[in-house]
């Protein structure tokens, strides 16, 4: 009755200032109802009655909640708070905004205290609903719920409490005392005694509810203090209900005591790491389970299975530290384990310890420690590296006895398209230091022959490259001179070079009158070429490994010579000294590939040449030379060697000379050897088109080729262009626009006393403008006087281009006059004359400089202002056109404005010039 009362009373607190009309299911709270329950049966029932509220009501609307919530598996029956959950004076959660949010704590990959997170719960207080089978030596005790059902002669089921006198009272049948025995004697004891006063019925005793019991849990538990549990709740069950461990808790010494006397302790470690829960006892009333202060902790980091901090005991020692750690991982290295630990004097010190010996797991672990498993070498023994232009790169297992065509047993499935069958190496280390050897042979003499030299046995730690056929600038290595520089070094030349790239090719397309938009571009193009260089000093081991996954296999340029040789020869230049020459050599001239190559092991020229992809069509196989470095009496000499590379080539070991260190391979080209070069007539030739010239061919010479000129054509008019002079015009251009940008820039600081200062926007445009400009690449060339005097004629050149107009019949005015235009030629009419008949000069024009430029680009102009009078204007002629510049003293004498209109104009007529073409 007392228990009774006092479930009661403390629900009647729930339910206060609630009337008795309004005591309806309907109006009772969710909080209201969870609590309710949470009540045995007999007391919920009672409680109903108590306050007038219809307790079948009740209980179906708990049934309902309970079917919903059963819906859905996931949501657990059983309502928990996260830790942190605030809690009022009886026990219920304080709600903030109806929610809990609970935030994940983040992990900053240290070791954690190992098992706390497996208890901590939020704590509650009355009994938990544990829908479990009750075991037959279940003891019958006060306060258990029996049903009892009697079918056949008479049909009745009854639910009856155990009374605080160990009783259950049957209707019509009197008191039956059931305490003290099992669940198993209970039941047979009523069946027999029910059957023996009722004849003809068949009994069947089940245990409807199970008795609530009262334990302490104190010490070092998340929420100390009493709780209600149901009557099978163990140690542990009280702890969870308790809400956990705190974090100075014990895991190890939790004591459960019952009348004062200690009657066992739990050690949570040999549930949680063996499932031995022997010692989880269960829970009598008035019970305590007192949790410890955590002992002595160690550290265990690094590889092993459960990184953690754990608890010692007096026992435990490094054996039984790493079974709690689960073990170490395969790819820790047990023979090199770290432990930290405080000396008498509490310094930090440190021991070297081996876990793969006996002895030292037999070894006491003290408090304190930290236990790092140091992890194993990322290097493999017996295995083999294959890079490059594979279609499976990688590491594989060495045997002994294994080839080159053990890995490679053919072309089509081993190997990429574009594979190199002729030249491939194989980076061998050579001593304990790492130093290297390199190896040439041949994938394709390999496969054809396995009995060949080129199959050569492969020894552990091998690395086997094959080449693309696809090259690439990436490192750019001419001469041995580059490997006398730092990679930094290296990197600030790559950058200087792409940034002249981007000035070169394109300038006229993104430099605008926006500093920030050119600064931007032109830094994409400088960060561009520097990751480009980086992925040029990656490993081998990175090529074979996560790179070349992340790499198409069709971008077969990242396997060239020059991106894979890099490491290659890297290496070699750091392990050369004194006495131990750099095994690295040089070819060029007519080869494929000319550039640096690493020094293979007796290779003679023949193998430099295969090295460099071959020979080119143009290459002079009489005579090669070899340049080479010879050291007499200290003194260092050059050497020449010459060779027939024909005879080498056929196999006259003679002649195919063995090479040395350093040195240096020329193949010659076949003299007077050149390519198609191309030049180009356009206009009126009788035969105009592209024609392949000679080396040494002259323009008269094509001209009288192609048949000369028809009647129509103007050859006083002509326009040559040579692409090396547009490229030259292109750095001027640039460098002229560069200076007047920083000339503008000075101006504008140095005017800025309050005089008048420059109109920076309008210089900018001006700028602009000259930046639009495209270069023309034009050669003035006097065609009649080519074709009549042999001592001015022009030595053609690949890319040139002759346009020859059509007889012309104007005269064009440009500049500062009021209308540039064109007029009709007249013979009889000088320059001021036509710049009479297009409006006269403007005031900002500079009258003193007024020059002529002639229709074949020359520019005629004398220091006399009055020169064009003294020719009477026979000097001008169809094509030409009047210039009239710009006063530069307009705007305040700046160099810029003369400058710019000059090239601006120029420009203009050139390309009015070849309009037509």
């Amino acid at each position: 009755m007392i228990k009774t009362c006092k479930y009661i009373g403390f629900v009647l607190l729930m339910f206060t200032g609630i009337t008795m009309a309004a005591q309806l299911p309907s109006n009772i709270s969710p909080q209201q109802l969870a609590q309710f329950k949470k009540l045995p049966p007999a007391q919920q029932k009672s409680l109903a009655q108590s306050m007038g509220v219809d307790y079948n009501a009740i209980r179906a609307q708990l049934n309902q909640k309970t079917t919903k919530t059963g819906a859905n598996e996931n949501e657990p029956l059983q309502q928990y708070f996260p830790r942190g959950t605030q809690y009022d004076e009886l026990g219920n959660p304080i709600y903030q905004d109806e929610q809990f949010v609970q935030q994940p704590e983040k992990d900053d990959g240290k070791p954690k205290p190992f098992g706390y997170d497996v208890f901590a719960n939020a704590p509650y207080t009355f009994a938990p609903t544990i829908d479990i089978a009750v075991p037959e030596q279940y003891m019958i005790g006060p306060g258990d719920l029996l049903s009892l059902q009697m079918f056949g002669k008479e049909n009745n089921e009854y639910e009856l409490e155990v009374s605080r006198e160990g009783q259950i009272i049957v209707p019509q049948l009197g008191p039956f005392t059931v305490t003290g025995m099992t669940f198993l004697e209970a039941k047979k004891y009523l069946s027999n005694q029910i059957q023996n006063k009722v004849l003809g019925v068949d009994v069947i005793v089940t245990l409807k509810e199970l008795r609530s019991i009262r334990v302490f849990v104190l010490g070092d538990a998340f929420k100390p203090g009493p709780y209600v549990l149901n009557s099978l709740s163990s140690i542990t069950h009280a702890i969870f209900a308790s809400g956990g461990i705190n974090d100075i808790g014990s895991l190890r010494n939790i004591q459960l005591k019952r009348g004062g006397k200690l009657i066992t302790t739990l050690d949570l470690y040999d549930l949680l790491i063996k499932g031995d829960s022997s010692n989880d006892l269960l829970l009598k009333s008035g019970d305590v389970i007192f949790i410890a202060p955590v002992g002595e902790r160690v550290t265990v980091d690094g590889e092993v299975t459960r990184p953690a901090i754990y608890e010692l005991v007096k026992q435990d020692n490094f054996k039984s530290l790493m079974e709690m750690a689960g073990g170490l991982l395969p790819s820790a290295y047990p023979s090199s384990t770290v432990v930290e630990r405080f000396n008498n004097q509490n310094l930090r010190t440190v021991l070297n310890v081996d876990l793969s010996k006996q002895e030292t797991l037999d070894k006491p672990v003290q408090g304190g420690d930290y236990v790092r498993v140091m992890k194993t070498s990322s290097l493999y023994e017996e295995s083999v590296m294959v890079i490059g232009a594979v279609t499976r790169p990688g590491k594989y297992q060495w045997k002994k006895g294994q080839k080159v065509t053990d890995l490679l047993p053919n072309i089509h499935s081993y190997l990429a398209d574009k594979a190199d069958l002729t030249y491939s190496l194989i980076i061998r280390e050579k001593d304990i230091g790492r130093n290297i050897d390199v190896l040439q042979f041949s994938i394709f003499k390999a496969v054809a022959d396995k009995n060949s030299a080129d199959n050569i046995e492969l020894q552990p730690r091998d690395k086997i490259l094959v080449f693309s056929n696809v090259e690439t600038d990436t490192a750019n290595v001419k001469s041995l001179d580059d490997f006398a520089l730092t990679k930094e070094l290296l990197l600030e030349r790559e950058k200087k070079q792409a940034e002249e790239s981007y000035n070169e090719r394109m300038f006229w397309e993104y430099y605008s009158d926006d500093p920030e938009n050119l600064s931007s571009k032109r830094a994409a193009s400088i960060d561009k070429a520097e990751e480009t260089l980086k992925q040029a000093y990656l490993s081998l081991d990175e090529l074979a490994g996560n790179i070349t996954a992340e790499v198409d296999i069709k971008d077969l340029g990242y396997f060239s010579r020059k991106r894979l040789l890099v490491p290659v020869i890297d290496q070699l230049r750091r392990q050369s000294a004194s006495g131990q020459p750099m095994q690295i050599v040089e070819i060029d001239g007519a080869v494929k590939y000319p550039g640096i190559y690493p020094l293979s092991k007796n290779a003679r020229a023949v193998d430099i040449v295969k090295a460099a992809g071959g020979l080119l069509e143009s290459a002079y196989l009489v005579k090669a030379e070899i340049t080479r470095d010879e050291v007499n009496r200290e003194i260092a000499n050059k050497l020449t060697l010459e060779l027939n590379l024909a005879k080498a080539l056929k196999g006259d070991v003679n002649e195919n000379i063995k090479v040395k260190s350093k040195d240096r391979l020329n193949i010659h080209h076949i003299p007077a050897w050149q390519e198609n070069h191309i030049v180009e007539l356009k206009g009126e030739f009788k035969f105009p088109g592209k024609y392949t010239i000679r080396r040494g061919e002259s323009l008269s010479k094509l001209i009288e080729r192609v048949g000369g000129f028809t009647d129509y054509a103007d050859t006083q008019a002509s326009l040559f262009t040579r692409e090396k002079l547009k490229q030259m015009e292109l750095e001027n251009l640039i460098k002229v626009s560069e200076s007047l940008r920083m000339e503008i820039a000075s101006k504008s600081l140095a005017q800025r006393d309050g005089s008048q200062s420059l109109d920076y926007s309008q210089a900018r445009l001006l700028l602009a403008d000259l930046t639009k400009v495209t270069p023309v690449g034009r050669l003035v060339v006097d065609i009649p006087k080519v074709i009549s005097d042999t001592n001015t004629d022009i030595m053609l050149e690949n890319g040139d281009v002759l346009y020859v107009p059509t007889n012309q019949d104007s005269i064009n005015v440009v500049g500062q006059v009021q209308v540039a235009t064109s007029h009709i030629y007249q013979p009889e009419l000088d320059a001021y004359d036509y710049i009479k008949l297009s409006g006269g000069a403007k005031k900002q024009a500079d009258e003193g400089r007024i020059y002529v430029i002639k229709a074949n680009g020359s520019v005629q102009m004398t220091d006399s202002g009055n020169w064009f009078a003294s020719n009477t204007g026979n000097n001008l002629r169809p094509g030409d056109t009047v210039v009239v510049p710009l006063d530069s003293s307009y705007m305040e004498n700046i160099t810029l404005w003369q400058v710019s209109t000059q090239i601006i104009y120029q420009a203009a007529v050139a390309i009015a010039a070849i309009s037509g073409i």
